[in-house]
């Protein structure tokens, strides 16, 4: 078998660097510390795997064992990578054996707290009040000031909320009641958010990790390039299609920008685009992952596990949303280097598409089978844990079938192979924990398997190290979700939204707009959307938007924050590689996210865009008629204000131009009657017009 046993050097975009997780520089330390944080990092990949496949646990003791890990890995990070001295090194580390300490506590009394709840003990209450502070401190050194800040404003309001005038007064609460509802319950730091981090997201992201040192990136890279890489602005629609392959395994944000950025900016600056172009491609294309199936953003799997719907059906929902999201940027790119004459890459320079997909295919099958197991109706912690282990058989096979000398013999033992790894399906995952402890066994024996094992194992400490900036924003978010079912106050916001939005439901989600975007200055998306899911959802499906479409729409709306000027992180994370302003940057990733802005409210007022609920369409003609004709319209009204925006579609617009182009595309996107006949015949009549002037202006020439 070709494939991954002899995989090339990938092309142009291909060196291997590692992320810089959020708030920490690569690697984990160096000397004996070091390999301390690195066995914890491969402890804490081991437990959550262990407790995935088997499930033995309960919730509660998995829960705090996975903050635990977070908190105990996260100091020791921040001892070996951040502190200069000996003090501050022996003072992480001791906050991170105490944080550790806290899950085991949870582990060891578990039958004993769950018999003296409401009555806890002493100390009960101390190893609450340890969890609160240390998580506060893990996300103030690891996330920053204002997700702490933020958290820290809703555990004060349940202090000293008695004391506020109505409508935000509440009965009042004791020490003892607060530290054992965040401390203890399963509303507070061990909420549904740090659920979902331990059972579905790590997971994803050690699989992402997997796929990453198999060679998944270096699949993607070389197919973007080449298969878009001589198109018109080549280089940015590069970068623009290999963020959205690798949305489909990493689902993360920010950390894309800077891992794809440091190549793919440089390219596209070397091709002629502007610097803040540049940044405003690489932020907007790699935020995108996160609302690309079939793996998306942490977010999705909160989102199914709140509604209590399959995650396939968030998948469904996202399918032409992402579709819209990505094809306006590829749109953007193509209009951005029509406007200052652009050319594509070299063709004879770039690797065939095909070719790479056909020497590094099996690296697509454990993401089949991923994606096959989650429409198939199975738990995403069980379709991920298949995916990883499939995965993992695949790199540990690699080096054995180098062994084998005739084709036809290499060919047989993937067979063998891979109908071994399959059988999981009937007789279940022991089975495949056999096949790749056989695996491991055989590679230990030979030199180029050890080298292997060693990569396997590297690939664990990396997908632990990946997730704790994510797992840290689910343990502090539970502060303010505690709050909220603690004190009420989330009635008060909904009631608000509801009294606006009984007169005009286009202000109401304008409101919850803005206040995703205010909250996303200074939080990542999941917090946010965790935050404004529970304030302005209930809000919204009082209002009449079908649920899953509420939170689709808080959803964008998070990420969009992280592109949109102030505070644009995405935008600032891209600005020392484009070496221009992170504020320039958002401009440009705000322009060229349009389809971002426009899709959600587009979605509320027919939800058939996001594959629910049927409108008047469906009844006349057909629901499948209904879905194509609203997504032509939404590509057509993309279309329309892409050209207004970059100012180029045959040729340079005039500025009356553009207005008749953004009004056209208003009319498409209102849902109301007459504005679709108006917008088509305004786009129509526009596209012709523009059409005959720039043929009559090239005659000359």
């Amino acid at each position: 078998m070709t494939g991954i046993e002899s995989q090339p050097a990938p092309t142009v975009l291909s060196p291997e660097v590692e992320e810089a997780i959020e708030g920490l520089p690569p690697g984990f330390g160096e000397g004996l510390a070091g390999r301390f944080a690195f066995g914890i990092a491969v402890a804490f990949s081991g437990f959550q795997l262990w407790t995935a496949a088997y499930g033995n646990l309960p919730s509660q003791v998995v829960r705090a064992m996975h903050v635990g890990f977070l908190l105990l890995l996260g100091f020791a990070l921040l001892a070996n990578l951040r502190a200069k001295g000996t003090v501050g090194k022996a003072w992480f580390w001791t906050l991170g054996v105490l944080g550790f300490l806290t899950g085991i506590y949870n582990w060891v009394f578990y039958f004993d707290l769950i018999r003296r709840a409401g009555f806890h003990t002493t100390l009960d209450l101390a190893m609450g009040a340890l969890l609160i502070v240390l998580v506060f401190e893990a996300a103030r050194r690891l996330m920053g000031l204002p997700l702490a800040i933020i958290a820290g404003l809703f555990l004060a309001y349940c202090f000293f909320g008695q004391y506020l005038p109505p409508p935000f007064i509440h009965r009042g609460y004791d020490v003892a009641q607060i530290i054992e509802h965040f401390g203890f319950g399963t509303e507070g730091i061990y909420g549904t958010p740090v659920y979902v981090s331990a059972a579905y997201i790590f997971i994803f992201v050690v699989f992402a990790a997997f796929l990453e040192k198999a060679g998944m990136i270096a699949l993607f890279n070389d197919f973007a390039l080449g298969f878009v890489g001589a198109w018109r602005g080549g280089p940015a629609q590069v970068c623009v299609l290999s963020s959205a392959l690798m949305g489909t395994i990493s689902g993360s944000g920010v950390a894309n920008v800077v891992a794809s950025g440091q190549f793919t900016i440089p390219l596209m600056k070397r091709f002629g685009f502007r610097s803040a172009f540049a940044g405003g491609v690489e932020a907007t294309s790699s935020m995108g992952g996160q609302i690309m199936p079939p793996v998306m953003g942490a977010v999705a799997f909160i989102m199914a596990e709140t509604l209590n719907i399959p995650y396939a059906e968030v998948v469904k929902a996202a399918l032409i949303p992402a579709l819209l999201y990505f094809g306006a940027c590829f749109w953007m790119v193509h209009l951005e280097s029509g406007k200052f004459g652009l050319k594509g890459m070299d063709k004879t320079t770039l690797p065939d598409p095909w070719d790479a997909v056909k020497k590094h295919w099996p690296l697509v099958l454990p993401l089949a089978a991923l994606v096959y197991l989650l429409f198939a109706g199975y738990t995403p912690i069980f379709a991920g844990t298949m995916g990883l282990a499939l995965t993992i058989v695949l790199i540990l096979g690699t080096p054995l079938a180098a062994l084998i000398g005739p084709f036809a013999f290499r060919v047989v033992f993937w067979v063998a192979l891979g109908l071994a790894a399959a059988a999981f399906m009937k007789f279940g995952v022991n089975l495949l924990v056999l096949v790749i402890g056989a695996l491991v066994l055989a590679c230990a024996v030979f030199k180029g398997g050890r080298e292997t094992l060693l990569i396997c194992v590297d690939s664990l400490a990396e997908g632990a190290k990946n997730a704790l900036p994510v797992g840290i924003a689910c343990a502090i978010v539970g502060i303010v979700i505690g709050t909220l079912t603690l004190t009420g106050i989330a009635s008060t916001f909904i009631g608000a939204i509801i009294a606006i939005g009984e007169n005009n439901l286009f202000l109401s989600l304008v409101l919850t707009m803005l206040t995703c975007l205010v909250l996303g200055m200074g939080i990542p998306t999941i917090p946010n959307y965790i935050i404004t899911s529970s304030l302005a959802g209930p809000a919204l499906l009082e209002l009449g938007v079908p649920l899953l479409v509420s939170h689709m729409f808080v959803f964008y709306f998070g990420i969009m924050a992280d592109l949109t000027p102030p505070v644009a992180l995405a935008a600032f994370a891209a600005a020392p590689m484009a070496k221009t302003s992170g504020m320039k940057i958002a401009v440009q990733a705000s322009k060229l996210a349009v389809a971002g802005f426009v899709v959600p409210f587009m979605a509320v007022y027919t939800p058939a865009l996001m594959l629910q609920d049927p409108g008047p369409i469906a009844a006349s003609f057909g629901y499948p008629v209904e879905v194509a004709y609203i997504f032509v319209k939404a590509c057509l009204g993309i279309a329309l204000w892409g050209a207004a925006v970059v100012g180029f579609l045959f040729a340079r617009i005039a500025v009356w131009e553009r207005l008749l182009a953004f009004t056209a595309g208003v009319l498409l996107v209102l849902a109301l009657p007459l504005t679709d006949e108006a917008g088509f015949a305004l786009a129509l009549i526009w596209g012709g017009w523009h059409w005959w002037r720039s043929r009559q202006a090239a005659a000359p020439a």
